[in-house]
Order: C-alpha cells, then sequence, then structure tokens
C-alpha cells in the first residue's frame, strides 16, 4: 500500500487497541463509540491485508504484522507529538542554544557583561554569538536565521519586529580637568566652543562622523580610528574628545572616574535604541524568551534607572566631574 492511502487516525487507532489489549478499551481512550472503532480497524485491516488483531480471553492480541507495525507506529506518533509540542517549549535552564546577535563593539561593551551575567544565572549553557552586519545586509540576515536579533539605532533596518529599548543622545567626552572645562558655557557659546576642541573619529559609527561634519568640524579630527573600545584610553590620557552615546560615557564615569560629559545641543543627538528580530521568528519560544531578558535588562525605567541615579550621585558629591547640560 502507498502512504497516501493511510489516515493518522487509523494509526492513532492501531496504537490505542494495541497498547489496551480492547478495542472497547480503546475507543473510550480515544473518545469514540466502539462501532466506530471498530469501522476503523476494518478499514486499516482491509489496507494491509492482515487481520492484525485477533480475539483473546480479555480482549484482543495482535498478529506477528501487527507486533512488527507497532514499534514504528509508536515512534512515529511520538516524533510527530514532539514537533507539535515543540513551539510551547523553551527551558532555558536546559537549553544550549546559540544566539546570534548584531551588536557594534560599543554596545558589546556596554551590554554584554550584564546580559552574560543574567543567562548565567537563568540559562547557563545558552551562548552569545556577536555578528556585526552591514545595516543592509539586517533584514534579510534576521529572514533567514542568521541573526536571531539586531540592536541599536538601526534607521536603515525596515519591515521588522522591534520593540524599544531605550532614548539616548550623543555628547562630547572630555577626560577630567581638561583645560575646556575651566569655562562654563551653555547654548550657542558652547557650541561654538567646539571649534576649538581637537578629536577622535570612529570610522565605523557614521552618525557621529555625521554630526562632526554637520557642525564642520572635519578638520578638528586629529585621530580616526576603527573602535570606540579604545576611546576611554585616549581620552583619559589626551586633551582629544569624543562625540559618542551619553548612555557608554555614563558608564565610563561610573565605573573608572576621571571623566566629564558635556552635553551641547547639536544636530542629530536624540536617538533610540531598538532591539529588531523577524516577523517569521515572532512566535518561537526561545525567541520570545530572550527577548524578554533583554527588555527586562535594558528597556528605559529598568537598567537605566540605576545607572542615572549613581551617577547623578557622583556629580553632586564631586564638583571637578560635574556634568555640563544645556
Amino acid at each position: 500500500m502507498h502512504i497516501d492511502a493511510l489516515d493518522l487516525n487509523l494509526l492513532r487507532l492501531f496504537d490505542a487497541v494495541y497498547r489496551a489489549r480492547s478495542v472497547s478499551r480503546a475507543a473510550d481512550a480515544l473518545g469514540l463509540t466502539q462501532p466506530a472503532a471498530s469501522h476503523g480497524l476494518g478499514r486499516l485491516r482491509t489496507l494491509l491485508q492482515d487481520a492484525l488483531f485477533t480475539r483473546a480471553p480479555g480482549g484482543v492480541a495482535p498478529t506477528p504484522r501487527a507486533e512488527r507495525l507497532a514499534v514504528a507506529v509508536r515512534a512515529a506518533l511520538q516524533t510527530l507529538q514532539q514537533a507539535l509540542d515543540e513551539p510551547e517549549r523553551f527551558d532555558p535552564a536546559a537549553s544550549t542554544k546559540r544566539f546570534r546577535i548584531h551588536m557594534s563593539d560599543i554596545g558589546e561593551g556596554r551590554f554584554l557583561p550584564p546580559l552574560m551575567t543574567r543567562l548565567g544565572e537563568l540559562a547557563p549553557a545558552v551562548g552569545i554569538e556577536t555578528l556585526p552586519l552591514p545595516q543592509a545586509d539586517i533584514g534579510a540576515a534576521l529572514d533567514s536565521g542568521r541573526l536571531d536579533f539586531a540592536f541599536g539605532f538601526l534607521p536603515q533596518v525596515k519591515d521588522t519586529q522591534r520593540t524599544l529599548l531605550l532614548k539616548d543622545r550623543y555628547i562630547v567626552l572630555l577626560r577630567e580637568g581638561h583645560p575646556f572645562l575651566q569655562r562654563k558655557r551653555s547654548g550657542t557659546a558652547l557650541l561654538d566652543a567646539l571649534h576649538k576642541l581637537e578629536y577622535v573619529a570612529v570610522r565605523t559609527h557614521a552618525d557621529t562622523l555625521r554630526i562632526l561634519h554637520l557642525l564642520k568640524l572635519d578638520a578638528r579630527v586629529r585621530l580616526t580610528t576603527e573602535h570606540f573600545m579604545v576611546l576611554p584610553s585616549i581620552v583619559r590620557a589626551t586633551d582629544l574628545v569624543v562625540i559618542m552615546p551619553r548612555n557608554i560615557a555614563r558608564g565610563f564615569v561610573q565605573e573608572q572616574g576621571g571623566y566629564t560629559i558635556v552635553e551641547p545641543a547639536f544636530p542629530l543627538r536624540d536617538f533610540s535604541v531598538s532591539l529588531h528580530w523577524s516577523k517569521r521568528f515572532e512566535m518561537d519560544p526561545a525567541n520570545r524568551w530572550l527577548r524578554g531578558v533583554l527588555a527586562e535588562l535594558f528597556a528605559d525605567g529598568a537598567a537605566q534607572a540605576p545607572a542615572r541615579s549613581s551617577i547623578a550621585s557622583r556629580a553632586s558629591i564631586s564638583p571637578n566631574n560635574a556634568l555640563l547640560l544645556r
């Protein structure tokens, strides 16, 4: 016989009769009437050209053909049930899944430490792999499963599911005691005074380069690097300054000290950090679980509130480290 001629319900009936050794008990287990169960078993006998079960004391006994068939049918039904149940289950404590996330180098430095700490508590065998891609490639990578998530300010990434994690702005980071800080400025005077500074530019972060260009500060760039995370040591050791996200800069101030943040009202300074994923994986349990962890850690009002309070505390205690706000 060809499998196309077979009704899956007949295999469920066969398995129930085999395990119960009774047509009536199998019918009760499946919620069928006994005539319906007998009719179904008759159809299966005709298809397989075998009696399958014969009368026996207290019920029925399987034929040799039924004995051989029972093992395969049970395994097939279990496999199918597991496949149907899979979308409902994700056990982070037992999972060894590896998530791939688009994240910039500065994002890695700020967000990976708390994420890995939390995963160590909830999912010790789950792995994370960062996979930075050009923004033009991120949407297709999410849809194909090459990426699980994209994390950051990604205005060119379209047609994805997304959730806003936090709002941020670009600021100027200087070393504590920088000569620029000897005079307090605000408004237009502060913007004009930016032309007296010398800058580090980061080649891989186009938005900061665009701000420098809009402010006509290209000629004031003395160093161009590939990565953001080298900046703290450069800024601390020199009079060079850098335009970078405030959230990251606050981390440097809080964890290391020796820096000051200046917040001029330059163009394009406000931006949002979002988490992106593919519509294909919207209901995937592993995807949903990690989305929840990321939102818990990084959404505004969650991880950001403690950072603000600690920075404000430091600024109030140390006048040399005060934040110069617009």
